[in-house]
């Protein structure tokens, strides 16, 4: 009889240890992997990290829906492309057509033939959210409106915003049919957008003047007052599209954009997308792996026998506290064959946690490697023979 207790006992100590190692196992998976319970005040909401361009957070992401102003984020990333591009510069002034200085909303007041900076034409766009100066714009880079609009849904495609229709240029919406983008969609374009790193310079701003100090603007975006880290970058309401707002922000390397769209106020908005992004910075962090060193492998029936060859940067957003688990596994190939070209692969560096692949990079040559020909041969054979 005791021995059978003695076996119960055992027994149900061995089931308790099991139980409380799933339970463990439970929790860390948990820890592992944070779960989307922010239960956001929003229609759809998207947090996203910018240099990779990885979803951390999404709350009906893909529902077409009017975004308002954030519609000036394309806006201006076409106005910033033909910047760059040397199409326009921000020293040349844009004069304002009747169209533009018929916009209502928000707007710097432009009088018709009144001329402006482009520069000061887009701080108003960025800072203040000017419908008039956004129209004027895009008249300067395209000749009319309808052709830059035009324009706007082609980098649309291409940027793969799947669920984005525009209409015009400033998200106004009172006599727009279809004019439509998704939360995803307006966090594709907000990175594209800040890779152009004037934008930050403006929309970083919280108070500024134009017309020689005359004329006031003050940043539609609080979040860059009162959110540590926020760098930017577009806000947007109408009755139709609620309150909207695409944030950018960085700290400690990691840089999000916090996508909110459909909110019931302001205040709402600014608090829904100060919640994601405390969530995303509480939860997330970024690493970075630099260029491995150059090395050399054999190259076959080439000019040179031996060709340097190398790894770009890699970049990831991992989890906080799993960067120490990272690491590295070098497939190089030993030999290649000649011709080679800078950018050819010959191999990969992969990146992996508990022996799961998180990421990779190719090795790719860095130096040009000309096949060799029959002198060239003749020449290195004769040279062989001299040495003996």
């Amino acid at each position: 009889m005791k021995t059978k207790f003695n076996r119960f006992i055992i027994i149900s100590l061995a089931f308790a240890l099991f139980a409380s190692s799933l339970m463990f196992s439970s929790s860390a998976l948990e820890l592992e992997a944070p779960e989307n319970t922010l239960e956001l005040n929003c229609k759809s909401a998207v947090l996203m990290e910018a240099s990779t361009g990885k979803v951390l957070y999404a709350q009906n992401p893909d529902e077409a829906l009017p975004p308002a102003s954030v519609t000036k984020i394309m806006t201006l990333l076409l106005v910033m492309e033909a910047i760059d591009s040397g199409k326009i510069s921000l020293n040349d002034m844009v004069s304002a057509s009747e169209y533009a200085a018929s916009m209502g909303g928000s707007q710097v007041y432009l009088k018709v033939g009144e001329t402006m900076s482009v520069e000061d034409m887009l701080k108003s766009v960025v800072i203040s959210s000017a419908n008039d100066a956004a129209v004027a714009l895009a008249e300067f880079v395209s000749g009319d409106v309808n052709t830059f609009v035009k324009q706007m849904n082609d980098r649309a495609k291409e940027l793969g915003m799947t669920a984005t229709q525009f209409e015009n240029v400033t998200g106004l919406d009172d006599t727009a049919e279809n004019h439509l983008t998704s939360a995803k969609d307006i966090a594709l374009m907000s990175r594209a957008l800040i890779e152009h790193p004037t934008i930050l310079k403006y929309s970083s701003i919280w108070m500024d003047t134009i017309r020689n100090g005359a004329f006031g603007l003050t940043n539609t975006n609080r979040l860059v007052r009162f959110y540590r880290g926020a760098t930017g970058l577009k806000t947007g309401s109408t009755s139709k599209a609620g309150f909207c707002v695409s944030v950018t922000a960085e700290r400690d390397g990691l840089s999000l954009i916090c996508v909110i769209m459909g909110a019931e106020s302001r205040d709402v908005r600014n608090a829904q997308a100060t919640k994601l992004l405390d969530w995303g910075f509480a939860n997330y962090t970024s690493y970075c792996a630099e260029a491995q060193a150059a090395q050399e492998i054999r190259v076959l029936g080439g000019v040179q026998s031996r060709c340097p060859v190398g790894s770009d940067t890699f970049r990831a957003v991992l989890l906080k506290g799993s960067i120490s688990k990272v690491e590295q596994k070098i497939e190089i190939d030993e030999q290649a064959a000649a011709p080679l070209k800078i950018g050819d692969t010959v191999g990969r560096v992969q990146y992996l946690i508990d022996g799961e692949v998180i990421g990779e990079v190719p090795v790719t040559v860095k130096q040009d490697v000309a096949k060799i020909g029959f002198w060239g041969l003749w020449q290195r054979l004769l040279a062989k023979i001299l040495m003996l």
